[in-house]
């Protein structure tokens, strides 16, 4: 039986419009992409989320360029030297102290997740098991030395003097260390899971982006984990002129959204919480 001329008409038009639910045709049209915003950003996870942003931008006509870097000065290096439009890597005590020392005219566009830190070990289960003379091994970024300084005081192993301000702390700041712990902060961050994977500490501090990549989870693996209400959120950097440009607020908008909100939750399932 032959198809007639009717039949491959409609088909062929099928092919084009789809029909909405009021009966109409309507034609599939692509978002008009009329912005570009340029992005820098760590691997892990801030590279992860914003590809998922990138078709959600798409749809306000912005095209999201991720520019991924490997270490924690290029990007605000990038950011200044105008080779991207914002980035996002850092938490904000990081990002207040690069402003400070090197001067940069930047703000804080806001924030976005929060990445859990965690002392680990291999030798340690759980506090009660921390000899004396314990060696307790922190990064070198400075900014953090105050955020695990506050963990290990909440855990009730050291106090600092009174009057410190726990976000600029320093372990020159420790006025109480019964257990005689042993503090090495030498290391750069992104080489802490293989002092863990070594064992080459008793109590190991490492940010949950680098802990997630050798499997490790805070919440389950950590010996001592950071509070819920820390203050060290991850947040998009801009400079200060462009805080207010309608990319950026649009990215913002799209980090916060139910649909981010529910891969962040869904692929870290913990170890990284999402700041409203």
């Amino acid at each position: 039986m032959g198809v007639s001329f009717g039949v491959i008409a409609v088909a062929v038009v099928g092919l084009f419009f789809l029909v909405g639910n009021n009966g109409e045709a309507k034609k599939e049209v692509a978002p008009t992409i009329k912005d570009t915003l340029t992005v820098g950003a760590s691997t892990t996870p801030h590279a992860e989320i914003l590809e998922q942003a990138k078709p959600l931008l798409a749809e306000k006509g912005i095209d999201l360029k991720i520019t991924v870097f490997q270490d924690f000065v290029l990007p605000n290096k990038a950011l200044a030297e105008k080779e991207v439009d914002a980035n996002y890597f850092q938490h904000i005590p990081y990002l207040e102290k690069e402003i400070k020392d090197k001067h940069y005219d930047f703000a804080n566009a806001g924030a976005i997740h929060l990445e859990k830190m965690a002392f680990y070990s291999k030798s340690v289960n759980k506090l009660d098991d921390i000899k004396d003379g314990a060696t307790v091994l922190v990064s070198n970024s400075q900014t953090d030395w105050g955020r695990v300084i506050t963990m290990l005081q909440d855990a009730k192993l050291i106090t600092v003097k009174e009057g410190t301000n726990l976000l600029e702390a320093t372990f020159d700041d420790i006025e109480d260390n019964p257990k005689k712990l042993k503090f090495k902060y030498d290391i750069d961050p992104a080489i802490m899971t293989t002092a863990y994977e070594n064992n080459e500490g008793d109590l190991i501090a490492i940010n949950a982006n680098f802990a997630e990549n050798i499997g490790l989870n805070p919440e389950k693996d950590g010996v001592i984990i950071e509070s819920n209400n820390s203050p060290y959120a991850n947040v998009i950097a801009t400079r200060t002129k462009d805080k207010d440009d309608k990319r950026v607020k649009a990215l913002i908008d799209v980090l916060h959204s139910k649909e981010i909100k529910e891969f962040i939750n869904e692929k870290w399932n913990g170890t990284i919480s999402v700041v409203d």
